[in-house]
């Protein structure tokens, strides 16, 4: 029996929040600066990139490539404030507040991009958000360092909230091999010039394999299947199906570092899982 688009469509955008997930216990293995580990993570992405461009030879509309400098932009501060944030609070904390988009982007879709959230999106949206607010509820209420990496991560979600709109107008103006590898290529180039400019530019030795695996998993894997998927999926679903990052790392953050969820993360889960479901039975292609 053949896939349907649908299905496929959902297989690959499953595969990309599985990959995404994997990204916060990535970063917190390494303890370079976060700017540094974010740029590289992105040059090695952008540069793996370069010659598959070569090979299919496609271009970018004039449009398109504004618009995927303009997404760059964004996905290095969605990275420079969210991987500082992870390293001031808890994995759970940091990527339930930074996946906190599906708020935003609903919101400014309807403005932007003319895409106007149905009932059953909006319901997987307040579903979804709540779940992810309640995996990382233990650490909210702590003040210090824990605080601001939860303001970080606010703002890494309002960043990210910004490259899913703009991406999701890009993914109209020519194929996605391009795209991605100027946004990634931009973005990488940002970041570079953040870690020099802190007097970094490096990472330790004992690091890239951990940088290396980010770049292949979580942003070859995981952000070029959710850019694949926003040519087919309103930017909200898109949003929402992300949404599954936080039950995947708080898994991942279980098995590798012991922080173990307890009832309201468990209740969390669920949530997120029911709110992804409602949201994208509510979507058709």
């Amino acid at each position: 029996m053949t896939p349907t688009p649908a299905t496929r469509a959902g297989l690959v955008l499953t595969l990309g929040v599985v990959s995404l997930s994997w990204a916060a216990v990535l970063i917190r293995l390494t303890v370079s600066p976060a700017v540094t580990v974010a740029a590289w993570r992105m040059t090695l992405a952008a540069a793996l990139l370069v010659p598959l461009w070569g090979v299919r030879r496609a271009r970018l509309s004039r449009r398109g490539l504004g618009l995927a400098l303009v997404a760059g932009g964004f996905l290095a501060l969605h990275f420079a404030l969210w991987t500082e944030s992870l390293r001031l609070t808890t994995v759970a904390s940091s990527v339930a507040l930074v996946t906190t988009n599906p708020l935003f982007v609903g919101l400014l879709s309807s403005l932007f991009l003319g895409e106007r959230p149905s009932q059953a999106l909006w319901q997987g949206i307040g579903l979804s958000v709540a779940g992810g607010l309640l995996i990382g509820w233990g650490d909210f209420a702590l003040g210090g360092a824990a605080l601001l990496g939860d303001v970080l991560a606010l703002l890494g979600a309002v960043a990210s909230s910004a490259y899913l709109l703009v991406g999701r107008r890009a993914r109209d103006e020519g194929p996605l091999v391009p795209y991605a590898t100027v946004a990634y290529g931009i973005a990488a180039a940002l970041l570079l010039a953040g870690a020099s400019g802190g007097g970094d530019p490096l990472p330790l030795p004992t690091e890239w394999l951990w940088i290396a695996l980010l770049a292949l998993g979580p942003q070859l894997l995981g952000h070029t299947s959710v850019n694949w998927a926003l040519r087919r999926f309103p930017a909200s679903a898109v949003a929402v199906a992300i949404l599954g990052e936080p039950v995947g790392a708080t898994l991942w953050a279980y098995l590798v570092f012991g922080e173990v969820p307890g009832i309201p993360q468990g209740i969390g889960i669920v949530l997120v899982l029911l709110g992804i479901v409602r949201a994208l039975r509510g979507v058709r292609l």
